[in-house]
């Protein structure tokens, strides 16, 4: 492969997973379907590639930059859920108080988000 193709490639790379972080923020699935499938197709086109010229590393690096950011932007969102649904699914317990001022404990099966009214 020439290395006009390879920059290319990497080029549309880079740009893909740029479109992939915007389409994620926006929350549009389709659009971000389309960029991962375009992006593996990116990825096994450069498999072929081999060694690249020193020019084109600035544009891998470049490419390593914005995947590690949406890396981030996946990851923290992930954990933000995950803390969500864990806040949401804790028990409630009320501190009561006993008839001589000390608290008690009271068990309670429900839920923030129990499923019931």
């Amino acid at each position: 492969m020439d290395r006009e193709t390879v920059r290319d490639l990497l080029l549309q790379l880079r740009d893909t997973i740029r479109a992939e972080r915007e389409h994620a923020k926006a929350l549009d699935m389709t659009a971000m379907m389309a960029d991962i499938k375009r992006k593996e197709v990116l990825i096994q086109a450069l498999n072929g590639a081999g060694q690249l010229h020193p020019d084109d590393r600035e544009y891998a690096l470049d490419i390593q930059k914005e995947n590690r950011q949406n890396a981030f932007l996946f990851r923290s969102t992930l954990h933000w859920i995950q803390d969500t649904m864990e806040f949401f699914g804790r028990k409630t317990v009320p501190i009561t108080y006993s008839q001589y001022g000390r608290s008690q404990n009271n068990t309670i099966n429900g839920r923030l988000l129990s499923g019931s009214i």
